[in-house]
């Protein structure tokens, strides 16, 4: 995920609050830092329009025309309707004014996510292949059967091979969207896939972050 955000204050608390919901996050400071910055892998932007040295709509333009084609969350002081329409025409995925609401911020991101990750039908971690489409999982070659809720957290996982997702997220993204219980649903549905994916000797696929949550690994 990159932030494209001039502001220091406003810049820094986004890329704590991401990585603490399990993001890789890079941050730009300018539309250059942004231009150098992006990368085929960038699944989502959130870009601010009042940049000291291009205008952000000039930006988003160039962002969705470019190999990684992002989603992109504009995120700005501006909110006339003009403004709305031109982001959106510009190319945006989505628009939210400042001051902004944490947890709004958070659930646009995530639906951006989504969307980003709509065009992976196909998920592959080493022998592991995950259809999203067919929901289906195999492991070199062979079917494993899976519950509906285990194959959702199983996506969830592969769609972020290699990084670590929030308990949080998981409990968000695959139970509810806004979650405040008990995430002992969420290690029991673990364990089950452990289970299931795992050989029977070496290390565990998926990886327990103590105080985080979990990371599917790579080979």
């Amino acid at each position: 995920m990159l932030i494209v955000e001039d502001d220091d204050g406003i810049g820094s608390s986004l890329v704590r609050t991401l990585q603490g919901e399990g993001y890789t996050v890079d941050w730009a400071h300018s539309g250059d830092d942004a231009r150098r910055l992006v990368r085929p892998t960038t699944a989502v932007v959130v870009l601010d329009l009042g940049l000291p040295d291009i205008d952000g709509l000039e930006l988003c333009r160039e962002l969705r025309a470019s190999a990684a084609a992002p989603q992109v969350l504009i995120l700005t002081a501006r909110r006339e309707e003009v403004d709305v329409v031109l982001g959106l025409d510009a190319g945006a995925d989505d628009y939210l004014v400042k001051p902004f609401r944490l947890a709004e911020l958070l659930a646009r991101v995530r639906a951006c996510s989504r969307r980003a990750g709509t065009d992976r039908d196909r998920l592959e971690v080493g022998d592991l292949t995950v259809d999203v489409a067919a929901r289906r999982a195999t492991v070199d070659g062979l079917e494993v059967e899976l519950r509906p809720k285990e194959f959702d957290l199983l996506a969830a996982l592969a769609a972020e091979a290699g990084r670590v997702v929030a308990r949080e997220r998981l409990m968000g993204d695959v139970w509810e969207r806004h979650w405040a219980g008990s995430t002992k649903t969420l290690d029991i549905h673990v364990w089950a896939l452990r289970r299931k994916l795992d050989p029977l000797r070496g290390p565990s696929r998926i990886t327990t972050v103590r105080g985080i949550g979990y990371r599917l690994e790579r080979p």
